[in-house]
């Protein structure tokens, strides 16, 4: 199978009051070889990282809950999101940035994490790609309440569970983050838990 071929590309600036929304004009190259004008819109948000804190023996796992304006205009009655840990990366790499918002959000601090994959989130329309981690967290690792950086207004409850809770959440619907269900999933699928 032939792929097509960009050309041409054109961006306006639409927005930047948060991150960075652009129109995009670009002529694409169909299989048949014709090329046909197609406009779409991009934003631009950075790439982030995602954890999911875990702990083996006590078959427990750390998750937040955060307002999130998105899914309230979207039908979330009261805004309220149950998410794994995760953040816009900030710091050289991918690594360094979700050991500080493990720190930041949950109050832990961890020195290891293990990347499991990444992927596009959304890949009609944002350019984000997610670096997916997980890592494991004990109760002496708690340096602070966490709750998110006081700069950026988080307001974040952090939440301590066990891997079945997680599960049940997910299957009646609780979680619904896409991100925190692939995490888990992953967790399931290569048996964190044993």
């Amino acid at each position: 199978m032939k792929y097509g071929k960009v050309r041409n590309i054109k961006k306006e600036l639409l927005s930047d009051n948060w991150y960075s929304l652009h129109k995009v004009t670009f002529e694409y190259q169909r299989e048949d070889g014709e090329w046909e004008t197609q406009i779409r819109e991009a934003y631009d948000r950075g790439n982030g990282a995602v954890i999911l804190l875990y702990n083996k023996e006590k078959g427990s796992v750390i998750l937040t809950r955060q307002f999130r304006m998105p899914t309230y205009l979207n039908g979330n009655e009261g805004g309220m999101m149950v998410e794994a840990c995760a953040g816009i990366l900030e710091k050289e790499n991918a690594e360094q940035t979700i050991i500080m918002e493990v720190e930041e959000e949950t109050g832990y601090k961890i020195t290891e994490v293990q990347k499991v994959f990444e992927s596009y989130m959304s890949p009609g329309s944002v350019t984000e790609v997610l670096y997916f981690f997980i890592g494991q967290y004990e109760a002496n690792m708690k340096v602070s309440e966490g709750g998110g950086a006081e700069d950026e207004t988080e307001n974040i409850e952090v939440l301590e569970m066990t891997f079945q809770k997680a599960q049940q959440m997910m299957s009646n619907g609780e979680i619904k983050d896409a991100k925190t269900i692939m995490l888990l999933q992953y967790a399931q699928i290569n048996g964190l838990f044993g």
